[in-house]
């Protein structure tokens, strides 16, 4: 008995293949719960305030022609393109470059 014992544990097979199977099974169990905690909690999260959620369904639907009358009354016509700052530029001075250019040229 003990010979067969001791043939076990000199053997590759159980020497490094049993672990390796061991780790694999318990890591997916593992993951599992890990996965688990993972997914309960985004069910929490997206679980909004019911004074929210009642503001939300209350609200009146939308009508493309409404809209449309919207927009015609906008003009659309006398608009400029003004460029923005880049991350390198200081955004205040950039936009007051841009007021004063405007400004200049109406």
């Amino acid at each position: 008995m003990w010979q067969q014992l001791r043939r076990v544990q000199r053997s590759r097979s159980a020497r490094y293949g049993l672990p390796m199977l061991l780790l694999i099974v318990g890591g997916s169990f593992g993951l599992r719960e890990f996965t688990q905690i993972r997914y309960d909690a985004q069910k929490i999260k997206k679980k909004l305030d019911p004074a929210l959620e009642a503001r939300l369904n209350n609200q009146k639907p939308v009508v493309l022609e409404e809209e449309y009358e919207k927009l015609k009354e906008l003009d659309l016509d006398s608009w400029r393109n003004i460029r923005g700052p880049r991350p390198w530029e200081d955004s205040k001075e950039f936009q007051d470059q841009q007021r004063e250019r405007i400004s200049k040229g109406q």
